[in-house]
Parts: structure tokens; C-alpha cells; sequence
């Protein structure tokens, strides 16, 4: 599951800090100032992992809703992805306050584009046929094959296109040029396949 993944992936920057970490850390604040705190190891790996917990009950809750239409609204679509939102923002930044880091704002783009990337690649693969939304090109119009073998390739590679633009925010790999090279990637592979299976009668 890779919303559940994506809970998980503080952990790297946890592991990086972890030695650096005060041994209590803010975890509740009131006019800017920390009121409540917990140890390190809580804030550390204790969250990402609540996180993930959260995330797991959230998808089983919802794959087992009997009211299928219900369970593929946009309310409920958003609802899946607050658990990993949650995670991938919240304990970075608790970890940077904690060390007083100032977080470069490059670095809060890459995480917020990457959660933006793998939010549609996981919607991609389970996108149907349709004149709105998805890798639109006449061939993948045409063709149901076509469409779907597209739209599965093309999730699975922004859903790691995201995950790797995320993991650069948090490490820190400066330049906008990884950004641009993530991008092109995950826009030209699925368009390339495509017009590949077009070629193939596909």
C-alpha cells in the first residue's frame, strides 16, 4: 500500500537526526511556544508509525464501506491521504523546530509536489476511461487496452517519482534541476509506452 509507504518515510530523516534530537521534543504549540512535549523516540518513531496504524484502519474502513459510491468520493478519496500527509509534514518539522533548523522552502516544495505526484499516481492506476481526467492522447481515447496498460504504468511511476521528490526535500538535494528531470521523467515514459502499445495494435 503505498500511502502506507509514504507514512513511513520520516523515518529516514528520523534516523538521520536522531542523535542530534533534544531529549524531549514540542509536540503541541500555543503562540508559537512549545506547551507539550514527549521523548524523543515517540516523536522520532513513535508518529510515523501511528501514522501508518491510522492509515491501515482508514483503507480497511473504507475498502470494506458496503456504499461503494460513498467509498470513491472525493471526501473519502481526501480522507484516505490524511494520515500520509500528516506524517510526511508533520514529523519533519517537529524534528527541524526541535534542532532549529530553518527549513529552506525548496525543500517544502519538494515535499508538497511529491505528496501532489504520488496523490495522482495512486489515482491514476484506478482512473477509467473518460474525457476528463487522465493521459488523454488519441490512441489511449481509442482503445480500452491501451488506456488501461497506460494509466497502470503511469501510476506506479509517479507514485515513485513522488516518493523520490520527497525523500530529496528531506535530504536536502538542492536545485531545481531534479525536480524538472522527475517531471519529465514521469510525463514522457507513460506517453512513450503509449504510443509503444499504439504501435503494437494495442
Amino acid at each position: 500500500m503505498s500511502t502506507t509507504i509514504i507514512c513511513f518515510l520520516p523515518l529516514i530523516l528520523s534516523f538521520t537526526l536522531y542523535d542530534k534530537l533534544p531529549e524531549q521534543i514540542a509536540i503541541h504549540f500555543s503562540r508559537v511556544r512549545g506547551d507539550d512535549y514527549a521523548p524523543k523516540a515517540f516523536a522520532a518513531f513513535g508518529l510515523p508509525v501511528l501514522m501508518a496504524a491510522i492509515n491501515i484502519l482508514t483503507h480497511l474502513k473504507v475498502n470494506n464501506d458496503r456504499d461503494k459510491i460513498s467509498s470513491i468520493s472525493v471526501s473519502k478519496y481526501l480522507g484516505m491521504w490524511s494520515a500520509p500527509v500528516t506524517s510526511v509534514i508533520l514529523v519533519p518539522e517537529l524534528l527541524f523546530i526541535a534542532l532549529r533548523y530553518k527549513n529552506p522552502i525548496q525543500g517544502i516544495l519538494s515535499e508538497v509536489l511529491g505528496i501532489m505526484i504520488t496523490m495522482f499516481g495512486n489515482y491514476l492506476s484506478k482512473c477509467k476511461r473518460n474525457y476528463t481526467f487522465g493521459i488523454k492522447l488519441p490512441w489511449t481515447l481509442n482503445s480500452v487496452d491501451n488506456w488501461n496498460n497506460t494509466h497502470n504504468i503511469a501510476g506506479d511511476i509517479w507514485i515513485l517519482g513522488g516518493i523520490c521528490m520527497i525523500i530529496s526535500g528531506y535530504i536536502r538535494i538542492q536545485g531545481i534541476q531534479l525536480i524538472l528531470i522527475i517531471l519529465a521523467i514521469i510525463t514522457t515514459v507513460p506517453f512513450l509506452y503509449s504510443y509503444w502499445l499504439y504501435k503494437k495494435g494495442v
